[in-house]
Formats: C-alpha cells, structure tokens, sequence
C-alpha cells in the first residue's frame, strides 16, 4: 500500500485530494499539512512513501522544503502539485530533488497515475510545463541576487535589506541594479515581479 502526506493550504483541496487518492485501492493518505513550515517534521513522523507539495504556502515555499523533507525522510518521493505552472518553479523543484511537477488542473486519474509512475523510477513532468522550462532558458539570477531582490519586497529601505542579509548597504544596491539589469525590469518592484511570474524567485 502506497502512503501518502498532503501538503496543502487550502483544506477543500487538501481534503477533496485525500477522498479521491483514498479510492484508490493500492494508496492510503496518512495526513495532511497546511503550513510550509510544518512539512519536514510532518514528514519525518509519517515517513510516507510520497508527498504531495503544493508551492505557495503560509510560512515557507514549499520549494524551499524539498531539500529538508529529502534529509529527514530520505526514501520520500516528492510531487509538487500546484496551480503555479511557472518553468522556473519546475526547475527549482528539479533541482532541489522533486521527483515529480503537476498542475492542479489535471484529473485526479493523472495524479494517481503519476504517483505510481514516480514509485516505479520515473520523473513525471506535466508536458506543457516541460516544454516551456526547456525554451524559457536558465535562471539568469544568482543566489544572492535572488535573495536582496525578494527582501525588497513592498518597498523595504536598502538599510533594512542590508541588516537582514548581514550585507553592505552598496553591496544590496549593487545587486539589485544587477537583479534589475538582468530581469529587463525598470526598477526593483518590476523586476521583483517579472522575477515572480517567471518563477525565478
């Protein structure tokens, strides 16, 4: 029997995933998250044969956990299901040791389907996703450049930024001139949210 922990913020969609994959006969759900922030321990008590990681949660990006759950419950496969079909989510979900990247939109036939296919070795991609991720090119921002630009989110003082990054305050503005340069953006909020919808941040 396959077990499987939901992790998921909206609890219509968390309990309706939970009634449909409980019909089928060779899958169980052993539990359900809300909170990003909540996953990996969830994951350690349960040590489920699959999680299903939805990406926009309370409390941390559920990309931000993939890593963590692979550490603490190493035989996990992780499936990121979620209504963000962005190409640069999926490659950070790849990167980070995701196994499999569906989109809310497919029936729950395809999830089980893929669920299985994930257990027996494979990656499972939604196609249009995938195709998209291969044209859309690399991440062209850096890991800090990155972090300053999503630390500046709502108009935050370059100072404050600086503090919280333990960075100079030049440094901070040096990498959101780069992050700006590079997002083809015409100050920091563009490029913020050009960086979003591209699923680079």
């Amino acid at each position: 029997m396959t077990t499987i922990l939901i992790a998921e913020d909206q609890t219509m969609m968390r309990s309706a995933l939970s009634s449909l994959l409980g019909l089928e006969a060779d899958m169980t759900v052993v539990g359900g998250v809300g909170r990003g922030d909540r996953v990996a321990e969830a994951a350690a008590d349960a040590r489920p044969d699959v999680l299903l990681l939805d990406i926009e949660m309370p409390g941390r990006s559920g990309l931000d956990v993939i890593g963590e759950v692979r550490r603490v419950s190493p035989g996990t496969a992780v499936i990121i299901v979620t209504t963000f079909g962005r190409a640069g989510y999926l490659r950070r979900a790849m990167d980070a040791g995701a196994r499999g990247f569906l989109v809310k939109d497919d029936p729950v036939e395809r999830l089980a389907a893929a669920i299985r296919r994930v257990l027996a070795g494979e990656t499972v991609v939604d196609p249009l996703l995938a195709a998209q991720a291969l044209s859309a090119g690399e991440n062209p921002l850096s890991e800090r450049e990155s972090q300053v630009l999503t630390a500046s989110d709502g108009g935050a003082p370059i100072a404050e930024i600086a503090g919280a990054l333990y960075l100079a305050p030049s440094t901070v503005r040096n990498y959101l001139s780069s992050a700006i340069g590079k997002t083809g953006a015409r100050n920091r909020s563009e490029a913020l949210r050009e960086a979003r919808q591209r699923g680079w941040v």
